[in-house]
């Protein structure tokens, strides 16, 4: 492995959060995301959230506490744009409906929708950030299956390599 970046990657999205601490314990309750970092200076802080062991193509949620804006959420997707979780099984999203539901943060009941979409249900993060549960919406497989288990894949020169078939 690389110790050094080698080709342009998309890294992370970055979110600002009126209380950051909360924030975590959203994201490392309701979705795979663990913690892989934290920073401070006099603005503020951060941390960085990531799948777990996730090596070879990371990519990071920023969270972003700016001491100007703490207790001022500042949702930034929103009502329909969102972070896309895809979990394993139908069950899973049941499960994190549940305890959405009970925990008050449930944006969109679980539902059925065609291809590509799958089963689906939303939450909203502290912030009011809408973060998509799936299942069975493919993403994860049909990359996998654009590229295969090559690092990187073949974009040719950033053109839609489906369109070249």
């Amino acid at each position: 492995m690389e110790p050094t970046l080698t080709e342009a990657r998309w890294t992370h999205i970055a979110l600002p959060s009126s209380d950051l601490e909360a924030a975590i314990d959203f994201y490392t309750s309701f979705t795979p995301l663990v913690v892989v970092s934290r920073h401070s200076d006099d603005a503020g802080s951060n941390a960085w959230l990531s799948n777990p062991n996730q090596v070879q193509t990371p990519f990071v949620l920023v969270l972003v506490a700016f001491d100007k804006d703490r207790g001022n959420p500042q949702p930034q997707l929103t009502p329909f744009a969102h972070l896309g979780m895809e979990v394993p099984s139908r069950n899973d999203v049941d499960t994190i409906a549940d305890r959405a539901r009970a925990a008050g943060c449930l944006h969109w009941e679980p539902m059925d929708v065609p291809p590509p979409v799958g089963y689906i249900c939303a939450l909203k993060d502290p912030d009011g950030n809408v973060v998509e549960i799936s299942h069975n919406q493919q993403v994860f497989a049909e990359v996998r299956e654009l590229w295969g288990e090559r690092e990187g894949g073949d974009v040719r020169g950033g053109r839609d390599v489906r369109a070249d078939a």
